[in-house]
């Protein structure tokens, strides 16, 4: 159970999300073309009426195994809205009657520029998903990555992990900006 994030589905608007993707051959962080899975944008306003995304956790399976090994992660940074989009596989509030998120999740889109950072969560083997074993694929981040207005965050990989499918969640807070 998520008790950390339950008192931010209890009150105000409901502003927990959660993206899905189902992505092959995860983008590699240093390059723009094809990030994400998913790849979340931050197009409010600055000011009043925006918010601000803070990424809380990070869950993801491999259903085919890659080529080579290499870790998946986060990335991120400042760019325009994403070309290239592919649209998400879901999207949704955790507070199940909640309103509609402020950012827009896409499955992969190419940013402006690529991310800024490389933050490793978790690996990939080579080995088949029969015979390896996953530990905990789910990530508390605790909202330490923000997101502001202008910027993105996105799943990426630290190599070409040619062959690899994975089922990829995203889970971020939105909070005003006053």
């Amino acid at each position: 159970m998520l008790l950390g994030f339950q008192p931010l589905l209890l009150g105000g608007r409901g502003n927990v999300f959660c993206a899905y993707a189902a992505v092959t051959a995860p983008g590699l962080y240093s390059t723009a073309a094809g990030t994400g899975g998913p790849l979340l944008y931050n197009g409010t306003a600055s000011g009043h009426g925006g918010v601000t995304a803070y990424i809380m956790a990070l869950g993801y399976g491999l259903s085919v195994a890659a080529a080579a090994a290499g870790a998946i992660g986060l990335t991120g940074g400042p760019t325009t809205a994403p070309t290239s989009t592919t649209p998400i596989t879901t999207v949704g509030n955790l507070q199940l009657n909640g309103p509609a998120s402020l950012c827009t999740a896409y499955s992969i889109g190419t940013p402006s520029a690529p991310g800024t950072f490389f933050m490793p969560t978790g690996q990939t083997g080579t080995g088949g998903v029969t015979v390896d074993t996953a530990d905990d694929n789910f990530i508390h981040l605790g909202g330490v990555i923000a997101v502001p207005p202008g910027y993105f965050c996105s799943v990426a990989a630290s190599a070409v992990l040619t062959s690899a499918v994975m089922q990829v969640s995203l889970i971020w807070l939105e909070l005003p900006n006053d």
